[in-house]
């Protein structure tokens, strides 16, 4: 029996698999689709006209990471990321100029259902004094409950919540108020950041209970997850 006669039936199962697989790659290209323009619709339905809480609040948290770091560029800061949280916050060392050490630290978090506790600013302290810096920022689209502003005041970090950072970002020149504002509302800005992988992530449901969740594109290589 000639070689190519002998490889016919792995050639025939090779294409019978690819045939099988052809609908489900075609089912989750078309799932994704969906997805996509159900999302773009949700993102025309906010006002991007103008800063205004609904739009600050439901900010993705890497597009509100970059607002924030656009924010400290206003004010004259070189921002450097230190880390991306998988909570959906950032670390951010504030320089001035080029300045080899920090002038102070600063974090971001994006809006959840919850105040900002005293948790993540014991944390944001803790990191003061190995950098060297003697103040912080802390930077969200929520709010902080009332021992997380008690802590701040007593240990050199300016807290900004939502209210007050929309009044911060009106305070700046017009245009780069503007210029933050199509910064914040280009694209999707709504479907959450894999922390891991970079990419959008997917909105599906959980086998069992059907709760909804965004998970990573790349699953299973990639299980991060975020509430939706």
């Amino acid at each position: 029996m000639q070689s190519s006669e002998r490889n016919l039936p792995l050639e025939i199962a090779r294409g019978a698999l690819a045939m099988i697989a052809l609908p489900f790659s075609f089912l989750r290209r078309s799932t994704r689709s969906a997805g996509e323009r159900r999302q773009s619709a949700r993102c025309a339905a906010f006002d991007t006209t103008k800063w205004n809480p609904e739009l600050l609040k439901h900010l993705e948290w890497r597009r509100f990471e970059e607002l924030c770091i656009a924010y400290f560029e206003a004010l004259g800061f070189t921002p450097r990321i230190t880390r991306s949280r998988a909570d959906g916050g950032a670390d951010i060392a504030l320089h001035l100029e080029d300045a080899a050490a920090p002038k102070m630290l600063g974090q971001c978090r994006s809006w959840n259902a919850y105040r900002i506790g005293i948790k993540p600013l014991q944390e944001l302290h803790a990191a003061m004094a190995p950098a060297g810096v003697g103040e912080a920022v802390f930077v969200t689209s929520a709010r902080f409950t009332q021992d997380a502003v008690a802590f701040a005041a007593k240990h050199r970090i300016e807290l900004i919540d939502g209210a007050q950072l929309l009044d911060k970002l009106a305070a700046l020149a017009p245009e780069q108020t503007a210029a933050l504002l199509r910064l914040a509302a280009q694209g999707d800005f709504l479907t959450p950041t894999c922390p891991a992988c970079s990419i959008k992530m997917a909105s599906r449901k959980s086998t069992g209970e059907g709760r909804a969740f965004w998970g990573c594109d790349n699953y299973p290589r990639c299980k991060q997850t975020f509430p939706s």
